[in-house]
């Protein structure tokens, strides 16, 4: 249902309307609220901020029509007014129409005209009103999803291509907070997202500042992938970083739980798949990599120790002249036939 707001002083233009308008008023099309000025129409807007269309006249007492014009946008952006008046001289249009007046119509009022007018306008307030929406989804759905996926979506090939992938050089690293599952036992769950965003804010920058892409949030654990060049370097410098950042952290205290926080990192570098992973008949897919050098940074996490950050002897040989890294020795892994010698980054 559509709501109108008349500003008018005539007080027989109300009856006018409910009897001209009353099948659309009774079938719940239309529904109209009436403002004797525009200083009423002002308080009426501030009372019922889902209004879409203002009829106004322009010759009324205490604020004129085309002064309310002026105050419309600040009162709701979104709604648009037609003048109604007797005032039909070119200078009144002109003022009308450059102060905002989507359309102008002319007393005495032909109401068949009137009624198309006010469904023209309602159009072009529903499309304002579509557009703000995807804005705001916009916007939020980059919070959700990363660069990637927003610069896939662009290409002219992103409906035909949805499951098509390409094999890349990159860096992947595993990001683990340690500890974090045993101090959320003893913590609210609201209070727990709220200290692991933050933690979380804290590493992304980070990531960021290298530029890394953050491929997913899992839990308390973070996936970031690197490409282009240097990718390796860009991705140890971030893990050393983000290291830095949390042992820089002041120690978080709820009642009488301390918690320090601390990571342990797991990084690899080499070939991986990248594209989207998922059903398209379901419609739900994840742009992320894969691969075994994937799964092997995450094994590495996983038997980092807090405060870590942890790789294979290939990684070492690439990094050993940019790096300081100490060998720890062979670890049996988990899907891995073969022990895996490791190392750890120090600087």
């Amino acid at each position: 249902m559509a709501k109108i707001l008349v500003v008018d002083d005539e007080s027989d233009l109300e009856l006018l309307i409910k009897q001209k308008f009353r099948k659309k008023i009774r079938e719940k099309v239309f529904d109209f609220v009436f403002a004797q000025n525009g200083y009423d129409a002002l308080k009426k807007l501030a009372e019922q901020p889902d209004i879409d269309v203002v009829l106004s006249d322009i010759n009324m007492p205490e604020m004129d029509g085309l002064t309310l014009l002026t105050k419309l946008p600040e009162a709701n952006p979104i709604l648009k007014a037609v003048m109604v008046s007797a005032y039909s001289d070119m200078d009144n249009i002109r003022t009308a129409m450059n102060r905002g007046a989507f359309d102008f119509v002319v007393k005495p009022v032909n109401f068949e005209d009137l009624d198309i007018t006010i469904e023209k306008t309602l159009l072009h307030v529903i499309e304002l009103k579509k557009t703000m929406q995807a804005i705001k989804e916009n916007n939020i759905l980059r919070m959700y999803v990363d660069e990637n996926v927003l610069n896939f979506m662009t290409h002219k090939e992103f409906e035909t291509s949805l499951l098509s992938n390409e094999t890349i050089d990159g860096t992947v690293i595993f990001i683990d907070i340690c500890g974090f599952t045993a101090i959320s036992e003893h913590v609210p769950a609201n209070t727990v997202v709220g200290l692991i965003n933050k933690l979380f804010d804290a590493m992304v920058k980070e990531i960021i500042a290298q530029n890394g892409h953050i491929d997913k949030f899992m839990g308390d654990a973070v996936m970031a992938v690197f490409r282009g060049e240097y990718h390796l370097d860009r991705a140890i410098d971030a893990a050393l970083a983000v290291r830095e950042k949390m042992h820089a952290a002041e120690p978080i205290v709820y009642g009488d739980k301390t918690f320090k926080p601390e990571v342990s990192i797991g990084i690899n570098s080499g070939e991986m798949i990248s594209g989207n992973i998922g059903s398209a008949s379901l419609k739900r897919l994840d742009y992320t990599v894969i691969g075994d050098a994937v799964n092997l940074a995450q094994r590495l996490q996983s038997v980092a120790q807090a405060n870590q950050i942890i790789v294979t002897h290939d990684v070492y040989e690439k990094a050993k002249e940019s790096f300081e890294l100490n060998k720890i020795g062979e670890v049996s892994l988990k899907n891995k036939a073969k022990p895996v010698e490791i190392y750890e980054v120090v600087s």
